[in-house]
């Protein structure tokens, strides 16, 4: 089977990644069933990569369908330690304006019941997670925005994480305001969650398409104002994504590699074998 170091999720409006060379799609089948597409494998950059369309192509899963735990365990099977998410957001302050890239380093969960963990049937684990992207990688990723022409960024911020797929009321995103948050979106905190127990250090790029509507010239978001944002953002992700590839050294170690050592709490003797089967990719080095 292809490997691969470096996984990529593009979200809305990115559904390929331009400039692979010797690509191959590989279609996999986890304990949790089928990622959102086939991965894109191929080289970018030099380095040995893996795309994957969040939404599918065409944009066929909502994200209160796609099963994030399967799009995770799929990149872990490839051997990535490294994922750069992409993902189209709207603005919750002024200073975050449409078509500017922000980088958060927080979270806050507003989704209802979505699967975000590995774990249950009998073994348990509890990682840290008050630091939710991985440090190291989200700054790579800012410096070397910072260095690309026509992309503006910023690092640092708070993504609220809504169930959708409706936009937001006017009294949730004045709440949210209230909340202190900087852009709200709807996918990027499961797969944070997951890429954490899966020992993968993950950073998001929030691509900022619209004010969300608080805004009084944006009271009401349409798909028609963010697909044209979208279209406008995805030539700058693609940049930005080509250079971050190159600048990732294959050799870096970082806590997000070791976050299950001392998280699994369930004894090895009390372990059902069949959920040890399905844990081993991520246990095995531990139990």
């Amino acid at each position: 089977m292809q490997s691969a170091n470096i996984g990529i999720i593009g979200g809305s409006g990115l559904y390929s990644m331009p400039g692979f060379e010797a690509q191959e799609e590989v279609s996999l089948e986890t304990p949790w069933g089928k990622p959102s597409d086939p991965y894109i494998v191929g080289t970018l950059s030099g380095k040995k990569v893996a795309f994957l369309a969040r939404h599918g192509k065409g944009h066929r899963y909502s994200p209160s369908e796609l099963n994030y735990r399967a799009n995770i365990f799929g990149m872990k099977m490839l051997g990535v330690k490294h994922i750069l998410s992409l993902s189209a957001v709207g603005s919750l302050k002024a200073e975050h304006e449409p078509l500017q890239f922000v980088i958060p380093d927080q979270f806050v969960d507003r989704t209802m019941g979505r699967a975000s963990t590995f774990f249950g049937d009998g073994i348990v684990a509890h990682i840290g997670f008050s630091d939710p992207v991985c440090d190291p990688l989200a700054d790579l990723v800012h410096e070397t925005a910072k260095a690309l022409d026509g992309i503006v960024t910023k690092k640092g911020g708070t993504y609220l994480c809504m169930e959708g797929p409706a936009f937001s009321t006017k009294a949730e995103s004045e709440l949210y305001r209230t909340w202190g948050m900087d852009v709200i979106g709807m996918t990027n905190l499961q797969e944070a969650k997951l890429a954490r127990e899966a020992e993968i250090c993950y950073t998001t790029v929030a691509m900022v398409t619209d004010y969300d509507c608080w805004h009084p010239d944006h009271d009401a978001v349409t798909v028609t104002d963010i697909i044209a944002n979208l279209v406008k953002n995805a030539e700058n992700a693609q940049k930005l994504v080509k250079a971050v590839v190159a600048k990732i050294d294959d050799g870096i170690v970082c806590k997000c590699h070791s976050a299950l050592k001392n998280a699994v709490i369930t004894s090895k003797d009390a372990m059902p074998e069949a959920t040890k089967k399905k844990l081993e990719l991520l246990i095995g080095k531990y139990v």
